[in-house]
């Protein structure tokens, strides 16, 4: 049995790095011994820095870990580290540590739009690490030192949108026009400043800011491809695919509600049924590279006129698994369907942790 990864976790005490934390304990694969946090936390214990607020209990192996600042030298000894930290402070701590030679997968926005960074949602597009693998293989060709790198985490509601795109586009032909409305749950806004509960209860709040963008844009590169040559990720144009989102927020605790509707280019069309068993016969290449986090039935297609709901099935595979509904022909365009995602593991920490195994899979950590 070969030894565990050493992991360590950038903003430990926030909501993302709670849940790298929770997902990481008894990991087969990684084991966690670095927890660094901001300068008000450094020193303690984790147990007395971390105001934790998931629903399982804080693991007892991290509880006593001395808690860092985050500064690359405190994780010299990592083979990944995964980034929690809010975007105000994740571009310059990340950059510090690809600099160091450090693997990071990050949940952060910062670096999503570079060229050369991987857009990863390990259910949808592993092949787009080949950009690593070549950074990796180039640098050991050269005789240098073997880089760090950064692979990035998609936007939440991204990456329950484009789960059900994948498959379609394998098997149908590209999407033309794509549009989509959310129903977000308020987990992902963090816990501070986060919604105010008054704010969101009985209520609904129809702007999420940025995440109109965020989704239109990063589903482009995702759906896009690696460069001939590897160095870089090729975005799908405005001319390949157009995208319309609408963001709200809702008063859920965990789980992203997707509305969407799509057009294919090509004609005609396929059918409802062909559509719907495309869905269910998609295995993500994780699980073909057993991979330990990765669904065993990545796709969930629900008959049921009244699902999915957020309570009822975003656990399914632990979380890692999609769920779709109301699969049925759209008048404007060609079909309309209803997407829910666990919004803090598969569009969250999960994908992060997901996104490793295959990186170990693939031996580049």
């Amino acid at each position: 049995m070969c030894a565990k990864k050493i992991a360590g976790v950038l903003g430990a005490t926030g909501s993302v790095g709670q849940r790298f934390i929770l997902l990481l304990a008894d990991h087969p694969d990684f084991e966690l011994k670095v927890l660094g946090a901001s300068p008000r936390s450094a020193g303690k214990k984790y147990i007395d820095a971390a105001n934790w607020k998931q629903t399982d209990l804080m693991p007892k192996s991290a509880e006593n870990i001395i808690v860092s600042d985050c500064s690359s030298k405190n994780f010299k000894d990592c083979d990944i580290v995964f980034s929690g930290l809010d975007a105000e402070y994740a571009g310059p701590i990340e950059k510090e540590f690809v600099e160091a030679g450090i693997a990071v997968v990050s949940n952060a926005k910062n670096y999503r739009r570079e060229e050369d960074v991987p857009l990863v949602v390990p259910i949808v597009n592993p092949e787009h690490l080949d950009v690593v693998e070549q950074k990796l293989e180039t640098a050991k060709a050269e005789g240098k030192p073997r880089p760090g790198f950064i692979v990035c985490i998609s936007n939440c509601s991204t990456a329950g949108l484009v789960a059900p795109l994948k498959p379609l586009v394998d098997q149908f032909g590209p999407i033309d026009t794509l549009t989509t409305t959310t129903l977000q749950a308020i987990s992902g806004a963090g816990f501070s400043p986060g919604v105010p509960g008054i704010d969101v209860l009985d209520n609904i709040i129809p702007y999420i800011g940025g995440e109109e963008d965020k989704m239109e844009w990063e589903t482009k590169k995702i759906l896009g491809s690696v460069s001939q040559d590897k160095t870089h990720v090729e975005l799908l144009t405005p001319e390949e695919i157009k995208v319309s989102a609408q963001c709200n927020r809702v008063a859920v605790s965990d789980g992203h509600t997707e509305c969407i509707a799509l057009k294919f280019k090509n004609r005609p069309a396929p059918s409802v049924e062909q559509v719907k068993q495309c869905l269910r016969d998609y295995v993500c290449d994780a699980y073909k590279m057993k991979c330990h986090s990765a669904p065993e039935q990545t796709i969930h297609v629900l008959e049921q006129p009244d699902r999915p709901q957020p309570r009822l099935d975003r656990n399914r595979d632990r979380g890692y698994g999609v769920s779709v509904g109301r699969v049925r022909e759209d008048p404007v365009l060609d079909f309309k369907m209803v997407v829910l995602s666990h919004n803090t593991i598969i569009g969250a920490a999960g994908s992060g942790v997901l996104i490793a195994e295959i990186l170990l899979a693939r031996n580049m950590i």
